[in-house]
């Protein structure tokens, strides 16, 4: 994915994450994100 925007970056980055570890929870905790920031990235 080619975009400038950080915040896009940093969820694409993490749903990539998300995907190989067939985890959010575990990608989330890898990353250092809080539960209530896990909520925003899954809607």
């Amino acid at each position: 994915m080619r975009t400038k925007n950080p915040f896009i970056k940093h969820k694409v980055g993490l749903l990539n994450l998300a995907e190989a570890l067939n985890n959010i929870s575990k990608a989330c905790k890898a990353k250092g994100i809080s539960l209530v920031v896990k909520f925003f990235v899954r809607h």
